[in-house]
């Protein structure tokens, strides 16, 4: 019996998806549950697993854009593999031949299990050994990204880069891409080097239409300032151990500049708010997104009703969604329903920037790295110069709803917030 394979349904707004990767290559026996296809949408990758056990049918290319619910695979429950894992056999007959199998290239035999079919293909188009490339994906995988340095490094000559390892001898260049391809970059060798043509993921088009827009759209305007770090530090240092232990994971300082946010928003609710035509919504729930970089762009998972949650239960929250944007695991849901946004920066060593607002939300908070500079410090005994742990905050917001004075005032609230964190406690 065939099964047919149709893109799902990923979320009310989205109407079609791109073909990522097969997982399983056609012929291939897979079995049920199994993964066989990540779909990209403009907000998430989708895994879609088979249906029951079988040989899969692919119908349509990898890169390829899809509507959501068609057919684009077909499993066959009665089916022969020709590709890949073979069809477990049946006891029926011991005198029968067994199966003859394809010998591997010398390229293929120690990564088959690991390498996806897109890095399958560019280390045969580009003659790679697998075991000289350095994986930077889950478990050490070779991405394709990997694939791709390995094959500019051995063009250049061995330059060694993320996903190549030293040493790689020059050879002659691969043959050229099938013309047509849509998934495949174009290289354009020189004796200088090289640039490579490669098409824009769904995930990175979105990006690119939605950071346009909120240009083009709102009202941008930053303001800045600059928070002494030393109590939160000296907070971490003294309970992370014990936190750690209890909670499973590291005391980090995004749980206390979300609860310091939601503080402010909620004495200023117009950075939490948004405008709908010719309304204003103001938000009484706070729904927090945290930027998180991946390897497919930039996303922003929420934390549904954070003002409820414990700092505690945010870095839990934080650390799972970091896992599934690892893995590529965020969902669509993970990613709707924010009233604001925080942004760090820091984590790439950024001393300053201002960030984009994320539409329809009309705040965004970015962080900084923490960096010590003398500043003035009133003491007991006067005023003093002291070394401290600076780092510098920006608010980026829609001045169509919020005003400087509303802008200046939230910003002045997290940073009263985070220097002295028992106003958290108390609700000042």
């Amino acid at each position: 019996m065939k099964t047919e394979i149709k893109v799902p349904a990923v979320g009310e707004s989205i109407s079609e998806a791109t073909i990522g990767e097969w997982t399983k290559k056609s012929g291939e026996f897979v079995k049920r549950d199994e993964i066989i296809l990540l779909l990209e949408t403009d907000k998430a990758s989708v895994e879609v697993v088979a249906p029951s056990d079988g040989v899969l049918t692919t119908m349509v290319d990898q890169g390829t854009v899809v509507k959501i619910g068609a057919t684009v695979a077909m499993v066959d429950t009665e089916g022969v593999a020709t590709a890949g894992i073979q069809q477990p056999t049946k006891n029926t007959d011991t005198t029968s031949a067994p199966t003859p199998t394809r010998a591997p290239a010398a390229s293929q035999a120690p990564m088959d299990q690991v390498l996806s079919p897109a890095v399958r293909r560019v280390v045969d188009e580009n003659a790679l050994n697998a075991k000289d490339i350095r994986g930077t994906g889950k478990d050490g995988r070779i991405t394709k990204h990997d694939a791709e340095l390995a094959a500019q490094a051995k063009t250049q000559g061995g330059v060694g880069g993320l996903g190549a390892t030293a040493g790689l001898q020059t050879v002659a260049p691969a043959s050229a891409t099938t013309a047509g391809s849509a998934v495949l970059p174009s290289v354009a060798k020189s004796a200088t080097g090289g640039s490579r043509r490669v098409p824009m993921t769904t995930i990175r088009k979105k990006i690119a239409e939605r950071l346009v827009t909120a240009q083009r759209t709102a009202a941008i305007l930053t303001t800045f300032n600059e928070i002494d770090m030393s109590a939160v530090m000296a907070i971490r240092e003294k309970y992370k151990d014990k936190f750690k232990e209890k909670y499973g994971t590291g005391l980090g300082f995004m749980g206390f500049f979300v609860k310091a946010a939601i503080e402010a928003l909620k004495e200023i609710p117009q950075v939490n708010g948004q405008i709908d035509g010719h309304d204003l919504i103001f938000n009484d729930f706070y729904n927090i997104g945290i930027a998180v970089g991946t390897e497919k762009g930039l996303m922003v998972p929420v934390i549904r009703h954070a003002d409820q949650m414990s700092i505690a239960e945010i870095e839990l929250a934080i650390k799972n969604f970091a896992g599934k944007a690892r893995d590529g695991k965020i969902s669509v849901d993970d990613l709707s329903g924010g009233t604001f946004t925080i942004s760090n920066g820091g984590v790439y060593g950024s001393l300053m920037s201002t960030p984009i607002l994320n539409p329809p939300q009309s705040g965004i908070l970015g962080l900084h790295k923490i960096e010590e500079r003398p500043i003035v410090v009133s003491t007991p005994k006067g005023k003093e110069i002291q070394i401290r742990p600076m780092m510098y905050v920006a608010l980026s917001y829609d001045h169509r709803i919020i005003d400087g004075k509303e802008s200046v005032t939230f910003l002045v609230r997290v940073k009263e917030n985070m220097e002295d964190p028992s106003r958290l406690l108390v609700g000042i």
